[in-house]
């Protein structure tokens, strides 16, 4: 059916639903098992129910549906990608059609990455007055239905719930059913999916008509307290903000500013001057809807895609707090989802473009310091994958050393931790540098490093003891430890903590030899993986009963 798999290619894509009978109509079918997410949400510090100002994430491109809509990737050259996750908290799927259902190669790298992803339920123009009055008109059973309907795809394809965009005038009879039907929605999605979410968008009044508010009021509020938040619409000023912070009372973090990165219309900010909007956003405690971040690649174009990424989002920073990772094991090899080649073990497998965000990694933060240390994507060489996480600083006169925090980390640390490290010094004498990893922990009189008898570290900080070799029992899991190949190369360590609670991981770049000038590094990362000694031992779950069907010879 043309629906779940491309016309062209036969392979499996992703898709949305198109008016009220589709969406009535909707049952799982074994055809679309290809769009259920594989990656379960995982969890993350501070949790989404935090009172901490938020931030979404909107993209909307072009439509949407173009490559991302391929299951299994395609040869794609120069795609968008995002993976600031570290800096978001929510990620919504937008389009134009009425049942917007994430493609999984989304939602698959937001939950790797601790993210929630949301689809779209939207109503415009004539044919959207129509389809309200079919459904919210009609009482109870038909607005039921609905909801149903929707929280029963979300649970299937497991993403996390619903944006709902009624942007049509509403009759008095539909009007009345709208906060019902939100609540009904919203109670549904909670029951359906864990942490489920249901987020109205400004644009319907309470009398039914269609007129953007720029703020939460007495006019749309109705609509907030039936769900789990508000997104504003982006034309606000200054005081709009004031009135909303007062209005939303204790919930100000269920309140989504809107910030249009196109800055259409009369906003404040837009392009690199979004830190404008968010700095006004965030003076008054409010969380933060981030529309069309896809401007980078769409308005400055793809050939300098993941540098201009890189600048908007450092822009940002500030004002974006950030996530810890708070389960083990840990491991990246940093890659996008997207490459020029494939790259294993160091070596170029496969050269040619390809796009599979559903192969994106764990993603780390990106530290710039003007000057002083930029962190970027590379796709020109990797251990594994599309590419690595490419250093590049200096260490000022007189200093030994510059550390680049790659995660923020918050739980308890295990007795017994192996890391392992891949790198790849560049430039003209590699020689003059050495990278290792940094644990950091939070202050605490109790938390000792090694035995019983060694003294607390004052400053928190932890130098792991580099293994020449892997434990036995562990050889193969760690055959990293002398598994360098192709310039890369490789580390293992072993780190024993007691009463700890770790705070960040890091890489330490320092010179052999004090200097009184600065010293420039490139330093590629190709994998880091930190393990609990306890937990890995155990061997994997044996797969069983594979069975292959639909099978074509080409």
């Amino acid at each position: 059916p043309a629906r779940y798999f491309d016309t062209k290619t036969t392979e499996p894509i992703s898709f949305f639903l198109s008016g009220l009978e589709e969406l009535l109509a909707w049952q799982p079918n074994s055809n679309d098992e290809f769009n259920i997410s594989a990656v379960p949400l995982a969890k993350r510090q501070p949790p989404l129910h935090s009172r901490r100002p938020r931030t979404l994430v909107c993209h909307d491109m072009r439509g949407g549906y173009l490559e991302d809509r391929f299951i299994q990737g395609s040869a794609t050259r120069n795609p968008y990608v995002f993976y600031h996750w570290r800096y978001i908290d929510i990620f919504v799927y937008f389009s134009h059609h009425t049942v917007t259902i994430p493609p999984v190669v989304w939602t698959n790298a937001a939950h790797r990455n601790g993210v929630p992803v949301l689809g779209t339920f939207i109503t415009e123009w004539t044919d959207g007055e129509k389809m309200c009055e079919a459904f919210l008109a009609g009482g109870e059973e038909a607005y039921g239905a609905v909801a149903e309907q929707l929280a029963r795809i979300a649970q299937h394809y497991r993403f996390d719930g619903w944006l709902i965009n009624i942007e049509n005038t509403l009759s008095a009879a539909a009007v009345r059913n709208l906060p019902p039907f939100l609540r009904a929605l919203t109670a549904r999605v909670h029951s359906a999916v864990p942490g489920g979410l249901v987020i109205w968008y400004d644009s319907v009044l309470r009398d039914g008509t269609l007129r953007w508010q720029n703020e939460l009021n007495e006019e749309n509020r109705v609509f907030f307290d039936a769900c789990d938040g508000l997104f504003t619409n982006y034309n606000w000023k200054e005081e709009q903000l004031e009135h909303t912070l007062r209005l939303a009372g204790p919930r100000n973090a269920d309140v989504y500013v809107g910030v249009d990165v196109f800055a259409r219309g009369d906003v404040i900010g837009g392009g690199f001057d979004t830190d404008k909007s968010l700095r006004l956003i965030r003076q008054h405690s409010l969380s933060a809807a981030i529309f069309a971040p896809g401007w980078v690649y769409e308005h400055l174009g793809e050939k300098n895609f993941l540098q201009n990424e890189n600048r908007f989002w450092a822009l940002l920073a500030e004002y974006l707090p950030t996530h810890s990772i708070c389960t083990l094991p840990l491991a990246t090899s940093f890659s996008l989802g997207m490459g020029t080649s494939s790259f294993l073990d160091g070596k170029d497998e496969e050269s040619g473009p390809w796009y599979d965000l559903s192969m994106q990694e764990i993603q780390p933060l990106y530290p710039e310091h003007q000057g002083r240390l930029s962190t970027s994507c590379c796709l020109q060489d990797a251990w594994c994958g599309g590419s690595s996480l490419q250093l590049q600083g200096t260490i000022p006169p007189g200093e030994e050393r510059v550390a680049v925090r790659l995660f923020s980390l918050q739980m308890p640390a295990p007795p017994k931790l192996f890391l392992t490290l891949l790198y790849k010094l560049e430039g003209l004498q590699p020689d003059d540098f050495t990278v290792a990893l940094e644990v950091t922990t939070w202050d605490s009189g109790t938390c000792l490093e090694g035995n019983p008898t060694s003294l607390p570290e004052p400053s928190g900080r932890h130098y792991p003891r580099v293994l020449p070799a892997p434990p036995p029992g562990l050889a193969k899991l760690l055959a990293a430890c002398q598994r360098g190949s192709h310039g890369w190369t490789s580390r293992c360590y072993e780190l024993e903590l007691q009463d700890c609670s770790l705070r960040d991981l890091s890489v330490i770049v320092s010179r052999q030899q004090p200097s009184p000038q600065e010293t420039s590094f490139t330093c590629l990362l190709g994998e880091v993986r930190v393990l609990d000694t306890a937990s890995v031992a155990a061997s994997p779950p044996q797969v069983h009963s594979v069975t292959a069907s639909q099978l074509w010879w080409q």
